[in-house]
């Protein structure tokens, strides 16, 4: 059956999201809730709490924008939102001691995106367009640091929760929310 689906996206050109990656986008929106996102991502920590994320780590709704106008398929955008959303909730993490309030929470996002890479595992490199495999190599490299920025673990949330709506919002037919 794994290999059927994975023939039907390759068929559809990977457009149309998976059964699996709505099931998992829809436990991610759920996960990503305001008042959730506020308590653990915002009210457990100090005041101006910033991470040190890469330039590249951080994904907002005009970048996806940008790119569409460029003609990157919603597939390539979903697999790049995957990278940069799984590293953002990695970085969080890194920061919190085992014992934090919201070392729990932080947790259950990152086994949400280790389920979520299964469902991205049968998506070939080649697959998707050179910017968007350039992206995500910066992403994942060690060297990238020198193009650092500060930001607020909520705000790495608030960009992964809005941009994962505008790509799974219409394709997975969730409903306004």
């Amino acid at each position: 059956l794994a290999l059927g689906r994975a023939g039907v996206v390759a068929v559809l050109g990977l457009e149309a999201a998976a059964p699996g990656e709505c099931e998992l986008t829809r436990l991610l929106q759920d996960k990503l809730h305001y008042e959730m996102r506020l308590r653990y991502m915002k009210h457990y920590f100090p005041i101006d709490y910033t991470v040190q994320v890469q330039y590249e780590e951080v994904l907002r709704p005009s970048n996806i924008t940008r790119l569409r106008n460029g003609t990157v398929s919603e597939a390539a955008l979903r697999y790049l939102w995957f990278h940069i959303s799984s590293q953002a909730v990695l970085r969080i993490r890194e920061v919190l001691p085992e014992k934090h309030p919201s070392w729990r929470y932080t947790q259950e996002l990152g086994q949400l995106f280790d389920a979520l890479g299964k469902e991205y595992s049968k998506y070939r490199q080649t697959d998707v367009e050179a910017v968007v495999a350039d992206l995500v190599k910066l992403v994942h490299s060690a060297g990238a640091e020198s193009r650092s920025k500060a930001v607020r673990p909520k705000a790495l949330l608030d960009n992964c929760l809005k941009v994962m709506r505008m790509l799974y919002g219409a394709p997975c037919e969730w409903g306004p929310g």
